[in-house]
């Protein structure tokens, strides 16, 4: 089960994250990785004060690029280092965002949806709850995210914990694999999830999104160096992928 590539990882701006930059560089080298990219939590361009806990400000932003880069082309000849972010999409600030980001040299983000309908004034969607109106917004809210095309794939697509009946969170889930599967969207099976015991990588979404044809991808979600691991070192991965049916 060794891939090749992880671009899914967090650097200490994001507030929760341990360890250097050069210390997941060379987990990600030891662990058999060619391709590495960092995604921290994407800054938002608030501008009514708020200082977000999860997030890099955005003066941290060239901060974050010119460590990557120089950490690029210092390990050039034994490793891929790629610069990505983890973008959460508020509608309110995406387009002067998407504005900042262009200015930047930045390879690609992916979509990593916490908060519905926002951070400031929304939930967090990781919080249990039985309201499929919670669960509806949080389908709709990816989906209109993913329609900008900006985006690599969607990273935890299950991270929302609904705990209400099957057929509700089916119902709402199985627009979201739709949408993947005509667009070509891969869905991310997430290490940390399963590293931490949290809710997700959730068996339920990912047997339907198995048996609906959609295509999967691998991602570390790593916020300490030592959790840069292939598939087949995350504890519980080569059994949930049986029982779900999904392969990279």
């Amino acid at each position: 089960m060794g891939i090749k590539a992880n671009y899914h990882t967090h650097t200490v701006r994001c507030k929760h994250a341990t360890g250097t930059e050069r210390e997941y560089v060379e987990s990600a080298i030891k662990n058999g990785y060619k391709v590495l990219g960092f995604s921290d939590h994407t800054p938002q361009p608030y501008t009514d004060g708020f200082v977000s806990p999860i997030r890099m400000d955005m003066d941290e932003l060239d901060g974050y690029l010119e460590t990557i880069k120089a950490l690029r082309d210092e390990y050039a000849d034994r490793i891929e280092i790629r610069t990505g972010l983890e973008v959460e999409y508020f509608p309110e600030y995406f387009d002067e965002l998407m504005k900042e980001l262009e200015k930047r040299d930045i390879e690609y983000l992916i979509l990593g949806q916490h908060c519905v309908p926002d951070e400031e004034y929304g939930v967090y969607a990781g919080s249990a709850t039985d309201s499929e109106e919670q669960l509806r917004e949080y389908v709709d809210l990816v989906i209109e995210a993913l329609g900008t095309g900006k985006f690599m794939y969607l990273a935890h697509p299950d991270l929302i914990h609904f705990t209400g009946p099957d057929d509700i969170y089916l119902r709402h889930m199985t627009r979201l694999c739709e949408y993947a599967l005509d667009n070509n969207v891969q869905l991310e099976v997430n290490g940390q999830g399963l590293i931490l015991q949290r809710w997700y990588p959730c068996e339920r979404f990912f047997k339907l999104a198995s048996d609906m044809g959609c295509s999967f991808i691998f991602g570390c979600d790593a916020h300490a160096p030592e959790h840069v691991l292939q598939p087949s070192d995350v504890p519980g991965l080569p059994e949930f992928m049986k029982h779900t049916g999904i392969s990279f």
